[in-house]
């Protein structure tokens, strides 16, 4: 109850001249804004919402209609601020003012419907008052004669009242159901649409009696079924077609009972020619059959089979086709939930009888267009449930077996093969839970015959699906005995060391990795051994040479493949390692390919790590052997042939980073860290304890710059590998004589990998070092230093100290450090150099690009997002003034730059960011460097795609410039110009009309290149300008 205080200021304020004049004001000088201050006062407690009536007393009972409407509208307004303050007497009170408001003039309902909006979202409602509100509605509004907002009013009065008087409204019975019927009937607004929806959705999902209304509900609502609705350009509201009918397809699924009225829609709708309409047909399709019954589909499944086998079997869309697919596999699933019984038909049989009847002759006629359609159809309904997947593997796999068996031709072979993967894979899914067996357990050796048999043909592709279907096995329990895993590793062995096809040697590999995951043993005992031994066989006859490299090469791959289990590692693991350590003492017994090839296998594996087994091998066995003949190596003079050890080679070096910085990044922080004090050990101490074979001189110094050290010093490759993956969480020892150590060496070597490599690793351990200033008198110091070896040009560091500059400078950008515009400026002060500006403008590339080996998200780097678009924005601006202050023959080294930093942009910000820069982009199309070239036209074949108004007006100098690049040495250059030449033939026809002739001239001599790839280019080119404005054209 209200305080008596409260009350004595309302009768006071009810004569008050301040609420008077707010009522005189807002009903007799239409000044809306009165009704905010009078929603105030209510609020503030000057009067209350019956003292507000009582002083609208005589405008509420005006002669005049529109002085009664505003009124009401006042009181509405301050209801819907207020409503929530109301007593439940109070609500009473203005309920039954406002249902006898119904009845009067039609201006007043308006507002009186927004006043009863406000008062059901009140919690004091009375008992009874939802159901007397609604009669009033239902019997004095026709809602369709109302205004959109008044319509909206209705609805959310609707829904309002569904939350709050729920059991109220089904006492209501079909009467509710009726009344909103008649207030959705010929509903055309979206934004309605979707309030009437949601009231419909509520009434089927929450149990409201429909009674004899049930079939008017669904057709209120299905008449705007499939959903066309297409919204207006800049469409403030923001409704979508995908929202409509997402809302409308609620209603039409969610209750059985609409399934003898839906089920013939859907089935007239998929006759339709309009794509969107069979789409949404079958989509809704698929959603209702899961409320539904048997019982409830009995009738029209023969109806339903026909449309949709149409769809697959007749299709001109894989979005089509695929929804078809689905609403087989739903309604196959519906059907599967019945249960049986003596006095019942099985209508799920009785529906499989009918895809059976359609499908599976097709099967069996491998050179027929309609065998993949058939299969599609099979496979969707087996997959759909264990008793459909049952039902059809009984009747379909003795015929196929049969068939495979009477067949002569690879090919058709081949097809029944794939048919079978395609069963067995669609059955993976839908084991049943009181069923362990696999559906094909019946017919495991009719399926490992079949593969085998494929396995032994000599036939490329035959072999290949073999393989497929071998996987397919492998990954259903019980389908392959023991002896039959043997003979498929005898298979598979037998066709990596035989077969040259580079196709099959892939789908064994892959099949491989697949069966040893599942039997490990059988790979250990007898692939691992058969590949070790053909590995380190002696080598043949010098014409043999080339297939012998290229059988080490597939058993290499083939270790790594299989080398998912850590019981397999630990026996693969050992035969890649003595690859390189017999590479290493014997330098001619394998080529510096096929050390790589075993680095790359080892890599393989450490990407392929799941357990602590495998990450313990890699750091207790695998990195310590790398680095110990790593080290051999490089301590290791010339061998008597004069040939030194592949280890040596940059490229082998490369490939053993990619392993260590590989496994390290997977490391357990205890093996992290452990690792780290190692790494860090060996490289500044010379500590080799924990090296193998250690019979290494001690005080191996390996940062110290010294005459000749270059094959120890470029080891410092190994510490970034090992140091600079490691998470940012592990902490380095020593870190900062470390660092010290590798800016000395950064900037003293003059061996190039030496260098590089410890400026990587210096900047490397920059990117993960806290922030502070430890880390900011770092680099103001490594600024210091590198700037003064810069400015000095007589100095023979410089490229050593630029190569620092800009590897720290990367650090920095991908952190977003603030020391990191000093670098850029630095950077920017080089492109006019003499001696360094090409390198610097290259190095905008490095910046703007992902390192393989070091700085990236897979080492734990810290890459904050969008660095590249800060980078662009705040210097894009700076080069295209550098440009123009440039001299001319300083210009090429800013349009490089530019070029390298817009390629490397994502797509969206391309096509929004370039209109801006095309001046300079055509400018560099005409740079000579192919390098700029090429990427400058990168860039602008996507912005070709949707042309700005900027680049119609310049297409004088496009198309003079793309021209000009047709016949460019570098094959590249030709393509990617016929490419954007293509698309300029796409502009609006009056704008590239003038230059038809012209282009069709400068594309005939590309017609006749001597490279295939730039042939067809030029051939689809030329077609689309020549059709440019002919009859037929555009």
């Amino acid at each position: 109850m209200r305080s008596p205080q409260r009350s004595n200021r309302g009768t006071m304020a009810a004569e008050s001249p301040l609420l008077l004049s707010l009522v005189e004001e807002f009903v007799s000088g239409l000044q809306d804004s009165k009704a905010n201050d009078a929603a105030t006062g209510v609020k503030d407690g000057q009067f209350t919402v019956l003292q507000l009536v009582e002083a609208l007393g005589q405008s509420l009972t005006s002669s005049q209609p529109l002085t009664r409407a505003r009124a009401v509208e006042l009181l509405s307004e301050v209801l819907q601020e207020n409503y929530a303050e109301l007593a439940e007497r109070e609500v009473e009170l203005l309920l039954a003012f406002y249902e006898n408001r119904l009845k009067d003039h039609y201006v007043i309902t308006p507002p009186v419907l927004r006043g009863l909006q406000a008062l059901t979202k009140s919690r004091k409602l009375p008992p009874g008052s939802a159901v007397s509100m609604l009669r009033s509605l239902f019997q004095d509004v026709h809602v369709q004669s109302l205004m959109l907002a008044e319509r909206a009013c209705v609805y959310n009065m609707l829904i309002n009242l569904m939350e709050s008087r729920e059991d109220e409204l089904k006492g209501l019975g079909a009467d509710f159901v009726f009344g909103f019927v008649q207030s959705m009937d010929g509903e055309r607004d979206p934004r309605n649409l979707l309030l009437a929806f949601q009231i419909a959705k509520n009434i089927v999902l929450r149990r409201y009696n429909m009674g004899k209304f049930t079939e008017e509900l669904f057709e209120v609502t299905s008449c705007y079924f499939p959903i066309d609705f297409s919204p207006p350009p800049n469409d403030p509201h923001g409704i979508t077609k995908e929202e409509l009918v997402r809302a409308l397809r609620a209603v039409l699924t969610g209750t059985p009972k609409f399934a003898e009225f839906l089920l013939p829609l859907i089935i007239e709708k998929l006759d339709s020619e309009v794509q969107s309409a069979k789409l949404d047909s079958l989509q809704t399709l698929a959603a209702c059959v899961g409320q539904y019954e048997h019982k409830d589909l009995a009738e029209f499944l023969e109806g339903l089979w026909s449309s949709l086998r149409r769809e697959v079997f007749q299709t001109s869309s894989e979005k089509i086709e695929a929804a078809a697919l689905s609403a087989l596999t739903a309604l196959t699933s519906c059907l599967s939930r019945s249960v049986l019984n003596s006095d019942s038909e099985d209508s799920l049989s009785t529906f499989l009888d009918l895809v059976l009847r359609d499908c599976k002759h097709h099967l069996f006629e491998p050179d027929l267009k309609l065998v993949w359609p058939s299969v599609k159809l099979l496979q969707a309904a087996c997959s759909a449930s264990y008793r459909a997947g049952h039902i059809l593997t009984t009747t379909l796999m003795p015929p196929l077996v049969e068939q495979y068996s009477s067949r002569t031709e690879c090919s058709h072979r081949r097809t029944l093969l794939e048919v079978v993967q395609r069963f067995i894979q669609s059955t993976a899914s839908c084991q049943s839970v009181d069923h362990d067996e696999s559906l094909f357990s019946a017919y495991k050796q009719s399926l490992c015959s079949m593969v085998f048999s494929g396995l032994s043909e000599s036939n490329s592709s035959l072999q290949i699906t073999a393989t497929s279907v071998l996987t397919s096995l492998a990954q259903q329990t019980g389908l392959l005995l023991d002896s039959d895993v043997e003979l498929a590793v005898d298979h598979l062995t037998r066709l990596l060391l035989t077969d040259e096809d580079e196709r099959v040697s892939l789908a064994v590999v892959e099949c491989a990795g697949a069966l040893a995951e599942q039997y490990p043993s059988a790979f250990i005992t007898k692939l691992i051994p058969t590949l070790k031994k053909e590995i380190f066989s002696d080598q043949r006859e010098v014409s043999e040479l080339h297939s012998h490299h290229a059988v080490r090469q597939r058993c290499l791959s083939a270790l790594a493949a299989v080398s998912i289990r850590a019981s397999v590692v630990q026996e693969s693991t050992p035969v890649l390692l003595d690859v390189l350590s017999s590479a290493h003492t014997d330098h001619t017994r394998f080529s510096v390919d096929e050390v790589v090839h075993a680095c790359l296998s080892l890599q393989k594996i450490a990407e392929q790590v799941q357990d602590d087994e495998t990450s313990h091998c890699f750091h207790d066995i695998i990195i310590p052997r790398l680095l110990s003949l790593a080290l051999q190596a490089a301590l290791q003079s010339e061998g008597s042939s004069g040939r030194s050890s592949p280890l040596l080679e940059e490229v082998v070096l490369s490939a053993v980073v990619s392993v260590i910085s590989t496994a390290c990044s997977r490391l357990q922080t205890t093996f992290a860290e452990q690792m780290a004090s190692r790494a860090v050990s060996l490289f500044l101490d010379g500590d080799v304890s924990f090296l193998p074979d250690n019979s290494f001189p001690s005080h191996i110094q390996l940062l110290q710059q010294q005459e000749e050290s270059w094959r120890q010093s470029q080891l410092v490759c190994l510490l970034m590998a090992c140091v600079c993956s490691l998470p940012r969480s592990v902490e380095i020892p020593q870190v900062e004589r470390l660092l010290s150590q590798l800016e000395e060496l950064s900037c003293r070597c003059s061996h190039p990998l030496s260098y590089t490599s410890a400026a990587k690793c210096f900047a490397g351990l920059i990117n993960k070092k806290p922030q502070g200033g430890s880390l900011d008198s770092l680099i103001q110091r490594t600024i210091k230093r590198v700037s003064s070896e810069l400015d000095c040009p007589s100095s023979p560091l410089r490229t050593q100290a630029f190569t620092l500059l800009i590897w720290v400078a990367k650090a920095l950008l991908l952190r977003y450090h603030p020391l990191f515009s000093v670098l850029t400026d630095k950077l920017f002060s080089l492109l006019d150099d003499a001696d360094l500006g090409l390198m610097a403008a290259d190095s905008f590339l490095l910046l703007m690009s992902d390192s393989a080996d070091v700085l990236n998200r897979g080492c734990h780097a810290d890459v904050r997002i969008m660095y590249r678009q800060r980078f662009f924005s705040e210097n894009s601006a700076r080069l295209v003034q550098g440009f123009n202050a440039a001299p001319q023959e300083k210009k090429p080294n800013y349009l490089k730059a530019l070029s390298n930093i817009v390629n490397k942009l994502p797509k969206q910000v391309q096509i929004a960011e370039l209109p801006a820069l095309l001046s300079l982009l055509l400018e560099a199309l005409t740079c000579p460097d192919e390098g700029v070239q090429l990427s400058t036209l990168s860039c602008l074949e996507p912005v070709l795609i949707n042309p700005p108004q900027v680049l119609i007006q310049q297409l004088e100098a496009l198309v003079n410039r793309l021209l000009v690049l047709v016949c460019s040495p570098a094959m590249k250059i030709r393509i990617a110009s016929i490419r954007c030449i293509l698309a300029v033939s796409h502009f609006p026809a009056h704008e590239v009309l003038p230059f038809r002739a012209r282009v069709l001239r400068a594309l005939a001599p590309p017609l006749d290149d001597r490279k295939r790839l730039v042939r067809r280019e030029a051939v689809e080119a030329r077609g689309e300008w020549f059709l440019l404005g002919s009859p037929g054209g555009r």
